[in-house]
């Protein structure tokens, strides 16, 4: 391998002031992902896939940190690393596919892409401020590379073409169904009632109003007045003791190391 294949192979797949750096390497941020992908997936006319595994019923938040270090190990690694990540997930997908003698379509593959798309702009506007028009097009411009690594096909070009496709899909993909009230039941169950209220009170700040309406989240949450408390409790150095209020205590080290960019001995599962 010669001088310019090394430096192209070691060069980071994201840009190290890239905003997608700045959404990913959070705990927060990553959280508040997941929060609002958990609402949507619940929705989905895929969901049936998410049962055929039985990992994320069985083990909905646990599934949340192995999704959140493949994303990590994406965000935060070289193009060649990166590249072996996403061939890891596209043989994982393979094998599910395999075993069930069906193959997940292609529009099921960009539902979840669009999902980690939008709920990455969705959650650092809730927590820091909405993304300036060159960050949105960089965060499009990072995951359409993911989407082409995982060989999802027909991926609009632009941020402004995803925005209309994201809402074309939205409109077609999503219903109430069995699955909803049972994955619903696995996040009370795993989480505890107080925290699952936190839970719906997220969600309910985040997710489309479509998807509100779907799930009857409060139309009015009054987590949104607390909101200005989140910048103060980082500053006096309280975001820990909120760790330990709003997250059960055996994942509360996977939350933390979330900051470190990695996730230490998680399961591997793959990010759809």
């Amino acid at each position: 391998m010669n001088a310019h294949h090394r430096q192209a192979g070691n060069a980071p797949f994201v840009a190290p002031n890239s905003i997608v750096r700045a959404i990913w390497g959070s705990a927060d941020t990553i959280l508040l992902v997941f929060a609002g992908s958990a609402a949507e997936f619940a929705l989905n006319r895929s969901v049936d896939w998410l049962f055929f595994t039985g990992r994320i019923p069985r083990d909905p938040i646990g599934r949340l940190f192995s999704t959140a270090r493949f994303g990590q190990e994406i965000a935060c690694a070289d193009r060649v690393t990166a590249q072996q990540t996403l061939e890891r997930i596209n043989r994982i997908h393979a094998a599910v596919e395999r075993q069930r003698g069906a193959t997940m379509p292609a529009w099921a593959h960009r539902d979840v892409l669009y999902m980690l798309i939008d709920y990455s702009e969705r959650a650092y506007a809730l927590l820091h401020r909405p993304l300036t028009p060159a960050e949105r097009d960089e965060l499009y411009h990072v995951f359409r590379r993911v989407g082409e690594g995982l060989r999802i096909p027909d991926l609009p070009p632009t941020y402004a073409a995803w925005q209309i496709d994201r809402a074309r899909h939205l409109a077609r993909d999503l219903a109430p169904s069995d699955y909803t009230g049972v994955l619903y039941a696995q996040y009370r169950r795993h989480l505890g009632a107080l925290r699952y209220r936190l839970l719906l009170e997220v969600q309910a700040l985040l997710v489309p109003p479509d998807v509100r309406r779907m799930l009857r989240l409060p139309a009015q949450p009054a987590l949104r007045r607390l909101l200005w408390l989140y910048p103060l409790a980082r500053r006096l150095g309280l975001r820990p003791l909120l760790q330990r209020l709003l997250i059960p205590p055996r994942y509360l080290a996977q939350v933390r190391q979330l900051d470190a960019g990695g996730i230490p001995g998680a399961p591997r599962a793959a990010l759809a």
